[in-house]
């Protein structure tokens, strides 16, 4: 039986006598898309950052493929898995093609094909000699998403990813992402603040309040009523929204 991708196991993590997360424990299998949600300060970036060790915890443990994250030194864990942030993080002073490569090149592994890279995130492959500053946001996004594959990972980590793009780039780049993740084979794990975008990309949501895990469910689970009232409320955002939108004349 193979082990999932990742698992907390009773994680926590303090800052002083503020639990940030809070004796959680979650499994995620190879091949899920998982939304992690909630509101601000409910621990879901926490929780997200622990798997490559940008946090470590304070308690408990995080298993990569069923090997837990702290036994080797933490460029190695990172190595294994692609994180995408909100504010991309593209060197300045490199190209675009030097950026995808960066993370293959520093760790001695052949130099990836940077054009195949770029089609994947339907990028123009005249895009490869420019510089960062010379990108929409939503290119620069797709950029630090192929360099976030670049090293081969199959586990896809996405932190507010597409927090800082406009509704229609971001719509985009969501139905992109969910694409890639079914033509690669990506297990990907997506922290966002938008209950729509949770609902319609992922295969399971996973609700946080306060630093615990109160709801795991699939999509259509939560749209049917589960999950219980935290989940509720944020699933009622959209919902509302979609009802207002309507009664607009």
């Amino acid at each position: 039986m193979q082990p999932p991708a990742l698992a907390w196991e009773q994680v926590t993590k303090l800052y002083g006598d503020t639990a940030a997360v809070a004796d959680v424990s979650l499994a995620v299998d190879g091949g899920s898309f998982v939304a992690l949600v909630g509101t601000s300060g409910s621990g879901k970036s926490t929780l997200l950052k622990m798997a490559n060790r940008l946090v470590e915890p304070t308690r408990g443990r995080v298993l990569l493929g069923g090997e837990d994250v702290t036994r080797g030194p933490a460029p190695a864990v990172r190595r294994r898995i692609g994180y995408v942030f909100q504010n991309i993080g593209l060197f300045p002073h490199l190209t675009v093609a030097e950026n995808v490569a960066i993370g293959p090149r520093i760790s001695g592994q052949p130099v990836p094909d940077v054009a195949q890279l770029l089609d994947l995130l339907e990028l123009p492959r005249d895009v490869a000699p420019r510089m960062p500053a010379e990108l929409s946001g939503g290119q620069r996004q797709r950029v630090g998403i192929a360099r976030a594959l670049a090293p081969g990972a199959k586990l896809l980590l996405l932190d507010e990813a597409f927090g800082a793009l406009d509704p229609v780039t971001r719509d985009a780049l969501g139905q992109r992402l969910r694409a890639l993740h079914d033509e690669l084979g990506l297990t990907t794990i997506l922290v966002t603040h938008d209950m729509a975008e949770a609902l319609l990309l992922a295969t399971r949501v996973v609700v946080m309040k306060a630093g615990r895990v109160v709801a795991d469910e699939t999509p259509a689970a939560l749209l049917a009523g589960g999950g219980g009232d935290a989940a509720q409320a944020l699933v009622a955002v959209p919902r509302d929204q979609a009802a207002r939108l309507a009664a607009v004349r």
